[in-house]
Order: structure tokens, then sequence, then C-alpha cells
């Protein structure tokens, strides 16, 4: 018993055999933005035609048009912070030495009045 427990918990859940949801990063927010769009795009379409197969297709765009926005958008912050992490990484590393990328090009002022 406790080993079928530990076996589920582990699998995760997985969309269309392909995708393991619980440990993609940031899937599951991708996919309730989509099913957020899909429900708003075709509720929208449907009051203003009275069209309910073509309703049911701009609800389906919608799903996919505001699952893949979300996920570019999330890949596109990642990458950022990835950029940024190095950088303070490399800015902590650096400081003080003459690699040190803030002292490039500076001239020393005179010290006095002359």
């Amino acid at each position: 018993m406790a080993g079928e427990d530990r076996e589920t918990q582990t699998k995760g859940l997985r969309l269309l055999g392909i995708l393991d949801v619980q440990n993609t990063p940031c899937a599951r927010e991708a996919i309730l933005h989509g099913a957020g769009g899909s429900v708003a795009a075709g509720l929208l379409y449907f009051l203003a035609t009275s069209r309910v197969k073509r309703s049911f297709d701009v609800g389906f765009a919608g799903f996919m048009v505001t699952t893949l926005g979300s996920w570019m958008n999330n890949a596109k912050l990642r990458v950022q912070q990835r950029l940024i992490q190095e950088g303070i990484k490399n800015k902590v590393a650096y400081e003080g030495t003459v690699m040190d990328p803030t002292k490039k090009g500076k001239a020393e002022a005179p010290s006095g009045p002359s």
C-alpha cells in the first residue's frame, strides 16, 4: 500500500502522455491561464454571434494562444533571471580585481589643488 502511494506521487500528472505538468516549471500556470483564456474567448464569441460550433473553435484557439503566450512569457522571465544571477555572481567574483567591469577606463583625477 505505501509503495503504491509513493509511486503515484512521483509519477505526476502527464498531459498528452509527454508533458509532465507537475515537474515542468510554470506548466501548471500556463495551462490554467489557457483554460481561462479559452472560456473567456469562447463565451464572448458565443454571446456575440450565438454560433455554438464556431465559439468552440474560437475557445480552442484562445486556449492555444493564451497557453503559448503564458509559457513564452515565463520562459523569457527565466532567461532574464538566469542572466541577472550570472551577472551578480561575476560582480562578486571580479569586484576589486583588474577584471572588474566597473573600473574600465577610469582616469585618476589630481589629488589636490595646483
